[in-house]
């Protein structure tokens, strides 16, 4: 089963006076990347949800946000009246050395460091709320996980329709592979004949046969078309696989549009080519869609 490297998940939960938001969102990333927002008391615990959250994706860019919330009417923030009290008495002794009228309004001084602190950091205490928090963590992920795996679905619909284009183009690829050497044998008779006709000049049949044959030689893709079908075979393979595999589908893409080229390169011969085209506009779409495939 495919999954999006796009995906977001939240969830929340109270604990007697502590509550507890976790919301997590990702995006794609050749790698995996995990950037943390905590509350301060629960700094310690970045290492435990950055290992539970590695549990649940494997590539992409995640960004975590954990939150303690005011639960009922407790305040999640409350001033230190103290060290208020200290900022005011240092400025009013400032104003009267310097003979100046401050006049500081207190709302101005609310953001001075210390003066407002966290209500609940007092009543939380990580190790032992980590097992609830931990809850929370793992139902956001599994939320995430839900909206990745249903992103993922509608990838594979649209990476699975795209293989069948790639498939069909290549049957109709294969049917008029065998017919290239002739259409070049017949269309260089026919110019060797209108030179000859006017013109003393005569050429030997065997100098057009050894010619014929190696342009065959040259234009031959049977090589290219069954590693194109094996190549499609492994790409469906994967696609059904319990476990996602962005990494290697990319691989498998890759070499696919390899043969494609190939093929295109090689095979001197219009309809064939009007195949290619169809074939890499289907590689490039498939691989616009898995850049964003764990």
């Amino acid at each position: 089963m495919l999954l999006s490297m796009t995906g977001y998940g939240a969830a929340r939960g109270q604990a007697g006076a502590i509550g507890v938001s976790v919301e997590v969102k990702t995006v794609n990333n050749r790698y995996l990347k995990v950037s943390m927002k905590c509350s301060d008391a629960y700094s310690s615990l970045e290492h435990r949800i950055q290992k539970t959250v590695r549990a649940f994706v494997t590539r992409g860019s995640v960004q975590i946000a954990v939150r303690l919330e005011r639960v009922g009417g407790s305040a999640a923030h409350t001033i230190d009246a103290i060290a208020l009290k200290q900022y005011i008495d240092q400025l009013q002794e400032l104003a009267d050395g310097q003979s100046l009228d401050l006049g500081p309004h207190i709302s101005s001084l609310v953001s001075l460091p210390g003066v407002i602190v966290d209500g609940l950091h007092g009543q939380a205490d990580a190790d032992r709320d980590w097992p609830f928090v931990e809850s929370v963590l793992r139902e956001s992920l599994a939320k995430l996980t839900a909206f990745r795996e249903d992103e993922g679905r509608s990838m594979q619909r649209e990476l699975v329709h795209n293989c069948d284009v790639i498939s069909e183009q290549l049957a109709m690829v294969s049917q008029l592979a065998p017919d290239v050497a002739g259409q070049y044998r017949d269309r260089m008779l026919e110019r060797v004949n209108d030179m000859l006709a006017s013109s003393p000049i005569s050429l030997a049949a065997d100098d057009v046969l050894r010619e014929v044959s190696l342009f065959a030689d040259r234009s031959d893709i049977n090589e290219e078309i069954t590693r194109l079908m094996s190549h499609l075979e492994q790409f469906r393979q994967f696609l059904d696989q319990q476990e996602s595999m962005g990494r290697k589908l990319e691989f498998v893409g890759q070499e696919m549009f390899r043969e494609v080229n190939t093929i295109g390169a090689k095979a001197n011969n219009v309809d064939i080519a009007r195949c290619v085209v169809e074939m890499k506009s289907a590689i490039e779409k498939n691989r616009e869609i898995l850049q964003n495939v764990e």
